[in-house]
């Protein structure tokens, strides 16, 4: 990890804070699978027009078979401003790959153009959708996950708050280095402020392009936050030990527990944020997807 630290140091990329959104998304797109894994082949990988919100969007099917798959819906990180079907490409073939599953990766409405909630929204209303459309996609809408990864991951937590409010069946959340709390404030975001891939001033620019300050107590931005936690869909997190989020992961990992909700927890000790899209260069990212893998398949077995 120190290694692929220093390389990403020498190449001397601009910092995102330093960028504007459009120019940080070219720059996050241009270098989001460098270090991952190679696109693996799938039976099925296929562009879909999905009903979002306030109106169509874009969303990616992956299969490794042509079999009634159950599903996850997948959302991609980036801060809520950056990232895109193409940038979480490798990852969801990966999890499609080792879990048997189909993902269903989503191209939410991004921030500034969109702030807070028009994420939410949309996640929220394509995960409504999709039980009733699977059918029509050759899935099994009746054994559904939702996951993501960063911001995805927060967006997937609210998702299954939303889900057992509305009564929707949801087999696991899928949780992957997840931002959870309103503030930045855990002794973590001090500790890996500067160094460790993820930086207190590129978090701040996130937050500040998604959403207004006054509004971070909201608990659709900071599940944290939510006033009841029990019901919930199981929960599987995979945290990294030298992310800013680590603490507000594991906090929410214990809430879940304490309300007595199911919480597999995989902390990968070394590693930085966004460790999971690096498996060309450190093996903590092959069994972060194997774990995924693990999760997804005994969760969504008939």
């Amino acid at each position: 990890m120190a290694a692929v630290l220093e390389r990403i140091h020498r190449a001397n990329r601009p910092a995102f804070h330093s960028l504007t959104p459009k120019q940080a998304r070219i720059g996050y797109l241009m270098g989001a699978e460098i270090l991952d894994l190679p696109r693996a082949p799938l039976a099925r990988v296929e562009n879909l027009t999905v009903p979002g919100a306030q109106g169509p969007l874009q969303a990616r099917l992956y299969a490794p078979s042509d079999a009634v798959l159950p599903v996850l819906l997948y959302f991609h990180g980036g801060g809520f401003t950056i990232g895109s079907l193409e940038t979480h490409d490798s990852l969801c073939r990966q999890l499609a790959l080792r879990s048997g599953c189909a993902v269903i990766a989503l191209d939410y409405r991004l921030a500034p153009e969109h702030k807070f909630p028009a994420a939410v929204d949309d996640c929220w209303a394509v995960m409504q959708w999709l039980p009733g459309a699977a059918s029509a996609l050759g899935l099994d809408g009746s054994r559904l996950a939702v996951g993501g990864d960063s911001a995805g991951g927060t967006l997937a937590a609210v998702c299954a708050l939303h889900a057992r409010d509305q009564g929707q069946p949801l087999a696991l959340q899928l949780l992957i280095t997840p931002g959870t709390t309103a503030h930045a404030d855990t002794a973590s975001h001090k500790f890996f402020s500067q160094g460790f891939l993820l930086d207190a001033s590129s978090i701040q620019w996130f937050f500040d392009h998604y959403i207004e300050h006054h509004h971070r107590k909201d608990w659709r931005f900071a599940p944290l936050e939510a006033p009841d936690h029990a019901d919930l869909a199981p929960a599987a997190l995979i945290l990294a030990e030298c992310d800013p989020l680590v603490d507000e992961g594991l906090a929410y990992g214990d809430l879940l527990r304490s309300q007595g909700v199911a919480v597999q927890l995989e902390l990968f000790r070394g590693v930085t944020h966004d460790f999971i899209k690096m498996g060309r260069t450190i093996p903590e990212a092959l069994q972060a997807l194997d774990a995924c893998a693990v999760a997804l398949k005994e969760a969504l077995k008939p």
